[in-house]
């Protein structure tokens, strides 16, 4: 793709120029996730500005300053030396530059590194000033259309170990909100297994290679989640935002089966209600919210037959 830069940085100028941007400050600055059309003005204005970028991968943001005409100097500021390297961003702020720092794509300190610096700038007194700008989490969410969700749950990369991807999964299937997930392309096809496991007569948004030339987007059972994917082979390539929807709410005894009714009254003879409802949800996939309130009423019904004996 390309841009003619003076004109760019003239309308950053034009538009943002006339904006407050302090000298020893931290300037979070969201890229784009795919489009570099995605780029604001203001981060445009805010980058001009920079005395030092420090950046998730030196090589992937020195190509996008390119784009935007612009060089600077780079620092790399990873998640392998982020807690080390933070400090010597800090006394640059403190000498009164101006350092901005931006992930490899999208908003910085969400999934991609960023926390540690915040959290030492503040520590010393000095000003964060955040950029908005793409995020692939908020994208996803806007064309889930999901209606029945109270919100959203960011979750990121689930664990790379199929047991433990599974019982995080089992902690949160059924909630009210909805969930988004970050997949690569090397591990989609074991989560969308886990997800059939899991929560077999959910929903969900599938969200490849956002705001890129072969951005592709699917709202449909999580049952044909594998299905989709190999249908065509081209599918399982480039990374995945997820979004689970949230699962409506309905009375569980709508949702169990006969056995399952009696396996869960005979847990709530033994154990206590929060966790009976909870293994059953765990062997299920079933709504905990749900099992619980089945699960409580079932109690209560034993509880005033025996005040009656």
């Amino acid at each position: 793709m390309t841009i003619d830069a003076n004109l760019l940085l003239q309308a950053a100028q034009h538009v943002a120029g006339g904006q407050q941007y302090p000298k020893g400050a931290l300037y979070l600055i969201a890229t784009p996730i795919g489009n570099l059309a995605d780029i604001t003005l203001r981060a445009v204005q805010a980058l001009t500005l920079a005395d030092v970028v420090a950046c998730e991968d030196t090589r992937v943001t020195g190509g996008f300053l390119r784009h935007l005409g612009m060089d600077k100097r780079l620092v790399p500021l990873h998640q392998h030396n982020e807690v080390g390297g933070a400090q010597a961003l800090i006394e640059l702020m403190q000498a009164g530059q101006r350092v901005a720092y931006v992930s490899d794509a999208g908003t910085p300190a969400v999934s991609d590194p960023g926390a540690h610096l915040v959290q030492a700038a503040q520590a010393a007194g000095l000003t964060v000033v955040p950029l908005p700008g793409a995020s692939s989490v908020t994208t996803a969410m806007s064309v889930a259309g999901d209606t029945v969700a109270q919100g959203f749950r960011f979750l990121g990369f689930l664990p790379s170990k199929g047991a433990a991807r599974q019982t995080l999964l089992r902690e949160v299937a059924g909630q009210s909100c909805s969930l988004v997930l970050f997949e690569a392309p090397h591990r989609i096809e074991a989560l969308a297994r886990d997800l059939v496991e899991v929560l077999p007569a959910g929903r969900l948004t599938l969200c490849r290679e956002l705001t890129k030339q072969f951005e592709e987007i699917a709202t449909l059972p999580v049952a044909d989640f594998p299905a989709w994917l190999t249908a065509e082979p081209h599918r399982q390539r480039g990374e995945f935002v997820i979004v689970v929807h949230a699962q409506p709410e309905a009375a569980a005894e709508t949702l169990l089966t006969a056995p399952q009714a009696t396996l869960l009254q005979t847990l709530v003879q033994h154990l206590p209600v929060k966790q009976a409802a909870g293994l059953l949800s765990d062997v299920t996939g079933l709504p905990r919210k749900a099992l619980y309130e089945q699960a409580l009423a079932y109690r209560t019904a034993t509880d005033a037959h025996d005040a009656d004996d």
